[in-house]
């Protein structure tokens, strides 16, 4: 059983930066973890993830740019970097974990979720 467990979410105004965590147990079990987020009303979307092993990393072009994802292999940490934020990345952040040989974007590729990290960046 993999557990995964975000924090860092907060409320920062247009322009700044803000770094989440994700802290998995049982990491053995992934060979990949991404970022989500989901604004109300809006299906959750993928943000970008990256493979443990290869350190091989994937954006959405909404964030590509802005927002860097990186690990610690020996935290078993997974952090999301996002740099000039704006309201529209307004959203709750879900890290999520897949055994997966690559990243994908769809919710179902991922057999693992965090409980999520709310981030609001007003205007």
């Amino acid at each position: 059983q993999v557990q995964l467990v975000e924090s860092g979410g907060g409320l920062v105004q247009n322009g700044d930066s803000l770094r989440l965590s994700c802290v998995t147990s049982g990491r053995a079990y992934s060979n990949g973890m991404a970022w989500f987020r989901q604004a109300p009303g809006k299906e959750r979307e993928f943000v970008g993830g990256i493979l443990w092993i290869s350190g091989l990393t994937w954006y959405a072009d909404s964030v590509r740019g802005r927002f860097t994802i990186s690990r610690d292999s020996a935290k078993n940490t997974v952090y999301l970097q996002m740099n000039s934020l704006r309201p529209e990345d307004t959203a709750v952040y879900y890290c999520a974990a897949t055994d997966r040989a690559t990243i994908g974007s769809r919710t179902y590729e991922y057999a693992y979720w965090g409980q999520g990290t709310q981030v609001t960046v007003s205007s």
